[in-house]
């Protein structure tokens, strides 16, 4: 009985690494989807030397809002498969 926790253990392990590594590849293609679906705001080179003159009187519509929500949520996921897998690699050995 003994001579089964380690390999128990050591099966336990590697599922929640193989866990951990399919929510982070899944986590990093929708965190791309999400900030490539992000409207510009504008500031960059453009602005800086006087280019861009866009004016925004509205604010952000509220389907922007919840795109920064789920954006946020989908990068707390993918932070937290990153300190997972770091802590699983430390360790777990």
């Amino acid at each position: 009985m003994a001579d089964d926790v380690p390999t128990i253990w050591s099966d336990h392990v590697d599922a929640v690494r193989i866990a951990l590594q399919v929510l982070l590849v899944l986590s990093s293609l929708v965190l791309t989807l999400f900030i490539l679906l992000h409207k510009g705001k504008g500031g960059g080179l453009s602005d800086m030397f006087g280019g861009g003159m866009s004016t925004s009187l509205g604010g952000s519509s509220v389907a922007e809002r919840n795109l920064d929500r789920f954006t946020v949520a989908v990068a707390a996921v993918w932070a937290t498969a990153i300190i997972g897998l770091g802590l699983l690699a430390r360790f777990a050995s």
